[in-house]
């Protein structure tokens, strides 16, 4: 039996075109290295400024190994923080969120304003009358950027811009976005689902393969509930939309971006779909404020779609109908995954509600989908760890791959391109230059 060890180093030959070796989702120091040279480079999602909406709100959070502190300073712009006093090296904030001016270490007192500067030091008269306290403010994250309210952040002084970074996927934001007649979302503080699984962090992503299959009771019960017809299950499953006749797409971006493209396919049930809102009085007012902002045309299009991009950002972010959804490495067979309803601004509480429920169904604590997909990703690790034969097929739809207009790499619902950019582009992160 032959295999590639990660000692080697090369990284290069762990990836080609149709597959990948088994090593780079159990082996230990490739997860240090992902570490490095992913996470530590590259933009990661942070949160959406709703969660931390007023002077003084902040959110702990995790970027790579660093821990932070994203915080609303009084000027009302998003700070970033590296969660480390500048004195011994403790956190200085240990609360998962809140509402604070100051932040004072446990330690030794050491305190901090919102954004980040020194403000107090227990006993100065025992430091060198040279001690300058402006030369001791708490790090900030090097870079710092946002789309429409997604904050992102990168820990290389030096990179591509966000606006590199996001490329074609913008349009897939907007479609989250522009679901609210305001054009505004908002993720509730302290509203999330955590989900842990004893698996590998690039096991989780846009797979239009599996659901037949990983799935298959959950949509035989969807199936049955007529309704939920305009709901965020109904209207995608009134025909399958993971059959490869289907009008779904699967697309892979620059940058290892990928989604699940349901546009098409959805399309066709507009007229259903609002038809369904037209039943309540939120649900008219829905219809109508949309139509008066984006015009009639557009504002079907986005009814139809339901707001839902069905997008995996690299390597940390995926938004999906009513949910972001933010994963969080914890070591090579270990990873813990963050889900935040996502709400509309602008509009009725029932059409929230039923968002929602939808999110509840799907993703909640006591859902039926993502328990489904821990599990699946938990055996998937432990047959990983058996080399027998290391390398990992991702070979589907490579023969009938199309480039479309936007740039993205294109074919049918249950071809593994979304698998293939994500890994293309950790190939060119874990090869490139120190």
């Amino acid at each position: 039996m032959t295999t590639l060890i990660a000692s080697s180093r090369d990284y290069g030959a762990l990836v080609k075109e149709d597959r990948v070796h088994s090593s780079i989702f159990t082996d230990e120091q490739i997860f240090q290295d992902e570490m490095e040279r992913i996470f530590h480079r590259t933009w990661l999602f942070a949160l959406h400024e709703s969660e931390i909406p007023k002077f003084g709100d902040f959110k702990r959070i995790q970027l790579g190994r660093f821990p932070v502190i994203a915080t609303r300073d009084e000027n009302n712009q998003v700070q970033l923080l590296i969660n480390r006093c500048r004195h011994r090296g403790a956190q200085v904030c240990e609360a998962p969120r809140g509402n604070a001016k100051r932040f004072q270490c446990w330690y030794h007192g050491w305190t901090y304003d919102s954004k980040g500067e020194l403000v107090g030091v227990t006993g100065p008269e025992a430091y060198d009358k040279d001690f300058d306290a402006e030369q001791h403010a708490l790090p900030k994250v090097p870079r710092v950027g946002s789309y429409r309210g997604f904050v992102f952040a990168s820990l290389a002084e030096e990179g591509m811009s966000l606006d590199e970074y996001l490329g074609a996927t913008k349009k897939f934001f907007d479609i989250m976005i522009d679901s609210s007649p305001i054009g505004e979302i908002e993720i509730k503080p302290g509203v999330v689902n955590k989900t842990m699984y004893r698996g590998n962090w690039k096991q989780i992503g846009m797979d239009g393969y599996h659901p037949h299959y990983v799935h298959m009771s959950v949509f035989k019960i969807f199936s049955k509930r007529e309704s939920t017809i305009g709901s965020a299950v109904g209207a995608l499953h009134l025909e399958d939309p993971f059959a490869d006749v289907s009008q779904s797409r699967t697309r892979g971006f620059a940058n290892g971006h990928a989604c699940l493209d349901f546009r098409e396919q959805r399309r066709s049930h507009a007229a259903m779909a609002i038809e369904d809102l037209q039943r309540s009085e939120d649900g008219r007012q829905y219809v109508a404020d949309m139509i008066a902002r984006y015009g009639q045309e557009h504002a079907e299009e986005l009814l139809a779609w339901h707001g839902d991009p069905h997008l995996g950002l690299f390597p940390n972010l995926q938004l999906i109908h009513d949910h972001v959804r933010v994963v969080l490495p914890i070591g090579p067979g270990e990873t813990e995954v963050l889900m935040y309803p996502v709400f509309l601004k602008g509009v009725g509480s029932s059409i929230n509600e039923k968002r929602l429920r939808a999110h509840e169904a799907f993703y909640g604590p006591a859902a039926a989908g993502s328990p489904d997909d821990a599990e699946i990703f938990e055996r998937t690790q432990r047959g990983l760890l058996a080399d027998a034969e290391p390398w990992v097929l991702l070979a589907r739809g490579l023969n009938r791959e199309q480039v479309d207009t936007d740039g993205s790499v294109t074919a049918c619902i249950s071809d593994e391109i979304t698998q293939r950019a994500q890994m293309q582009e950790w190939k060119r992160l874990m090869t490139a230059a120190n």
